[in-house]
């Protein structure tokens, strides 16, 4: 209201002023004389004003008009001037509406209407790093992989857009299969952004399946500075990739450098149980046995194991049974609660003929756990007491359908592995593989012959030789006329059991 009130005011003050200075003019004496062509014109004082502020009028216009003849010259020789600047804007506003319909395509699943929109797009923007990004993204939806590698490969040629192209192109060949291409392509772009998580990780996966080690601690590094990775883990993981590199350490030519690999394995992840496998051996063809009795006890504390056992058994290799179950009792103290612990003593049990001792070191696995190994075990248990067949059979029988027990596998496809590696051999994933019993019970399992040269106190060469015959026996059963499939697999299982007795020392 009172801005109101001030407008009207200050309008009236100056139609007041204008008034009182043409009533000033028009009484004033005086003029100007204009003679043009013999003709003499005289202009009083406010026809003299009027006359000036025409004057200012008309040759405003005329340098307005005449600046838009030279912008329209300017505009048909191809200058930018404010015309095309006009048409442009036109243009632009076309180009970033065909552009935001061609994102809400993509986002809506619908890829030929994104591709129709980028190709518009295209036409009225020079914005190519928004337009080839949106044409590669549809063309990849619809599955035109040419049509999208061309585009990426556009994106290649700005320096702001390079990691996209590359990472575009390394995906594409991802997707095809050529994991030797696509591992450079990762390097390059781990180049360009060493932060970025999902081309570190996929770097490190495909360094992995190349079994380029060293490539791989050097990501592994890498993602340790960048902070996508917990120091734990780091350590874990670059245990798995030191262990890698020194797998031919159990070979009689192993070099020091892999023997020192898998020593440092262990030592950057004690718990890791072929790590730690490996690393006993290595000191044990060093000749430091108490090094390597004390590597293997840690991991034992951590996690007790088949492959452990092994290893310890290679300390002493030529001790008698009685021997072996007393030093054995070292590692059971530490876990005397655990399955494996169990397990282990009871085979060395029945190897040195103790079978009592043995029914009792299982004790409630039979109804709490009862896998193939353990019902193996208890018909050793009843052969070595004297049962009769038809109760040794009974156990086998109950074998035969039993689940394998711990095996190793992999956490992210559940892919079974008849022994530990550091990649999946089923979904190539990276360090997923535990110690643990399967969701699903599988086939066939290898414990009872990896454990077998344990029982008998064979290792090194005749424990091959030995786990092998036994192997053979099982699925090797002839089958007697008349009898059923069952009836000759459990006769494979006596076999096996019999062999056991006949090989104890």
């Amino acid at each position: 209201m009172l801005w109101s009130l001030l407008k009207i005011l200050v309008f009236v003050a100056i139609i007041a002023v204008l008034a009182f200075g043409a009533g000033i003019l028009m009484e004033t004496a005086g003029g100007v004389q204009i003679t043009v062509a013999g003709t003499e014109y005289t202009l009083g004082a406010l026809q003299s004003v009027l006359a000036l502020g025409v004057l200012v009028l008309v040759v405003w216009l005329f340098f307005k008009l005449l600046a838009l003849l030279i912008a329209t010259l300017k505009f048909l020789n191809g200058d930018e001037t404010a015309i095309s600047r006009y048409f442009d804007k036109g243009r632009e506003q076309k180009g970033y509406q065909a552009l935001s319909d061609g994102l809400m395509a993509l986002a809506s699943g619908e890829g030929r209407l994104a591709l129709a929109k980028a190709a518009r797009a295209a036409r009225y923007l020079e914005k190519p790093e928004l337009t080839d990004l949106l044409t590669a993204q549809a063309a990849e939806m619809v599955g035109d992989t040419k049509k999208a590698a061309e585009a990426y490969k556009r994106l290649l040629g700005n320096q702001n857009t390079r990691f996209v192209g590359v990472r575009g192109i390394m995906k594409q060949k991802l997707s095809d299969g050529d994991t030797d291409t696509a591992l450079q392509l990762a390097e390059k772009a781990l180049a360009l952004r060493p932060k970025h998580e999902e081309v570190q990780d996929t770097l490190l996966q495909l360094q992995a399946r190349a079994e380029d080690w060293a490539g791989a601690r050097k990501t592994l590094s890498t993602k340790l500075k960048t902070g996508t990775l917990p120091r734990d883990v780091f350590k874990r993981r670059d245990a798995v990739l030191a262990l890698s590199a020194s797998r031919a350490v159990a070979d009689e030519d192993a070099t020091l450098e892999q023997r020192e690999q898998a020593i440092e394995a262990n030592r950057l992840s004690p718990d890791l149980v072929p790590a730690a496998a490996m690393a006993a051996r290595a000191y044990l063809a060093q000749g430091k046995k108490r090094n390597a009795i004390k590597v293997l006890k840690k991991a034992w504390e951590a996690q007790p194991h088949p492959d452990l056992a092994h290893a310890f058994a290679e300390v002493e290799p030529d001790e008698t049974p009685a021997q072996r179950v007393k030093r054995f009792e070292q590692l059971a103290r530490l876990n005397p609660h655990d399955d494996e612990t169990r397990l282990v003593m009871a085979e060395l049990l029945i190897v040195a003929e103790d079978f009592p001792e043995a029914r009792r070191t299982l004790g409630d696995l039979v109804e709490r756990a009862p896998d193939a190994r353990v019902l193996t075990l208890m018909a050793a248990i009843e052969k070595g007491e004297g049962a009769e067949d038809a109760v040794i059979q009974g156990w086998l029988a109950r074998a035969l359908s039993a689940p394998r027990g711990p095996q190793w596998v992999c956490s992210n496809c559940n892919h079974i592995h008849a022994e530990w590696a550091p990649v999946c051999e089923h979904c190539t994933s990276f360090d997923t593989l535990s110690w643990t019993r399967p969701e699903t019970p599988e086939l066939a399992s290898a414990t009872a012959a990896h454990m077998l040269p344990l029982i008998t106190g064979a290792v090194g060469a005749n424990a091959v030789v030995v786990a092998q015959a036994t192997t053979e026996d099982i699925p090797d059963a002839e089958l007697v006329e008349g009898e059923s499939d069952e009836t000759a697999a459990l006769d494979g299982e006596q076999q096996a059991v019999d062999k056991t007795g006949a090989d104890s020392p």
